[in-house]
């Protein structure tokens, strides 16, 4: 049955499940890559600030010791983000609504969705960060009053990037996001792997025997703190996976799937659409895996033996030495353009995503009904034009990307335990039928205590307690 669209009378709601909107899945693996999508925007949200910016310093100051920590941080975290999303698929609900439901709650909401909003205002400064990286190879390639990183040039760009990011998502077309995502990432990520595989043919060479020293498992106490931010921000992090459910609801896993009413057949809907949701966290965990152990590469073979560690507004041209220590000074130009891009999509990515879950933030907390979808999309049609502007102020007032980054990344390694906790209360509702998967199970499982365990160091190392 083909999928319904909007009537004068009665919005299209992405969220509903309808039974006029069912469609039945894909059977084959082709089929099933042509209904990719909520990854990808995924894959833009991740790849800008973990992975250009944490990795990359991560690597720079610590060489190749924690390449293990890269690999660990980003296949982790995929199995709680495809069980929250497989609830979601069958319940039609997002994230947030799921949060809301785990004991102990209140009339509105529960513990959870206090702590997510704690978590999203430390996460002010992270994107704060992410548009001034943007802002700052704007600024670099086209000086104002012919000062690069000074703060006219920084405001000015900040400004126009603001301006047109706005502009491109105020509608909020799921379309529209997915699109902008996929090039830049995919423009990106071939040059930045391309650099990390050509490196052993130039000076700053690497040989098998320092990526086998990094699957050491070692941790120096020195770099403990880039660790933990960048366990937060590699791979995907508890704002993505909390973000993922509503872009898979949009793209049309869930209203394809249609309402459960018992059937045979829609049970078989379910499964294919889960199969494809599941493909789709797959390949998006391939892009970010590739794509962070390329930046970290380069960060410890570049940036380390030289000792450049990316501070405050010089972190794009200490980021740039990537660049133009192997292939020259015109090569800062391919960097800047490659850095503004997957940092743009980032800032992109968020734009469109953080209006949504405050949005239906506010329907939880009974300020409006979050099916009216009239209502609904004023809000965030209002809220992605104001987030940005508070974002972008804050760059502006502290002008250090790496260290708002990664305070968002410490905050988001926190509230990964909250999340974790979430799904294992969610999983109880779901169907037998869609978790007897042992290895699933077990992924899921080893996942949790995974997060568990470093979310309760990050907690000890913040207050200063000691383990052990």
């Amino acid at each position: 049955m083909a999928s319904r669209t909007a009537t004068p009378a009665k919005p299209f709601d992405p969220y509903a499940l309808d039974p006029e909107t069912v469609l039945e899945p894909p059977r084959t693996l082709r089929g099933r890559f042509r209904y990719l999508g909520p990854g990808l925007i995924l894959s833009a949200a991740v790849v800008g600030s973990g992975e250009l910016i944490t990795t990359t310093a991560l690597g720079s100051q610590a060489g190749f010791v924690l390449f293990w920590l890269v690999i660990v941080s980003t296949a982790i975290k995929v199995w709680v983000q495809v069980e929250l999303a497989t609830w979601a698929i069958l319940t039609g609900k997002t994230a947030l609504q799921g949060y809301a439901e785990v004991e102990p709650r209140t009339r509105r909401g529960s513990w959870v969705t206090l702590l997510w909003i704690v978590m999203d205002f430390a996460k002010i400064l992270q994107r704060g960060g992410i548009i001034g990286g943007a802002a700052a190879c704007l600024s670099i390639m086209f000086p104002v009053l012919g000062e690069p990183l000074g703060f006219a040039s920084l405001a000015f760009w900040t400004g126009i990037t603001l301006v047109a990011t706005v502009v491109l998502l105020v509608t909020g077309k799921y379309s529209m996001i997915e699109r902008l995502s996929v090039v830049s990432v995919v423009l990106f990520t071939l040059i930045t792997v391309a650099l990390a595989l050509g490196l052993p043919l130039t000076p700053f060479s690497y040989t098998a025997g320092d990526v086998l020293d990094g699957l050491s498992f070692a941790l120096p106490v020195a770099a403990v703190g880039f660790a933990v931010a960048m366990f937060g921000l590699t791979g995907v992090g508890a704002d993505e996976m909390t973000t993922y459910t509503y872009w898979v609801l949009e793209k049309g896993y869930g209203r394809w799937t249609g309402p459960d009413d018992g059937t045979e057949e829609r049970a078989q809907r379910a499964e294919g659409w889960i199969k494809v949701m599941r493909l789709d966290a797959l390949v998006s965990w391939t892009t970010c895996t590739i794509c962070t152990l390329s930046f970290y590469v380069i960060g410890a073979a570049v940036l380390h033996p030289q000792d450049l560690v990316p501070e405050g507004n010089e972190m794009i041209s200490t980021l740039s030495r990537m660049y133009t220590d192997i292939l020259g000074s015109w090569a800062q130009w391919l960097f800047l353009i490659g850095a503004f891009f997957v940092l743009w999509s980032t800032f992109v990515a968020s734009t469109a995503s953080v209006p949504r879950l405050w949005t239906n933030t506010l329907g939880i907390l009974g300020f409006f009904d979050w099916t009216n979808v009239r209502v609904r999309e004023r809000i965030i049609r209002v809220l992605t034009v104001g987030y940005p502007v508070i974002w972008a102020a804050s760059f502006l007032i502290v002008q250090s990307p790496v260290v708002m980054v990664m305070i968002g990344g410490v905050a988001s390694g926190l509230f990964l335990i909250a999340v974790v906790v979430a799904v294992w209360v969610l999983r109880r509702q779901v169907d037998r039928r869609y978790r007897r998967s042992p290895v699933w199970t077990v992924m899921l499982t080893v996942s949790s205590i995974a997060i568990a365990l470093l979310g309760s160091y990050t907690v000890a190392t913040i207050f200063g307690f000691t383990i052990g």
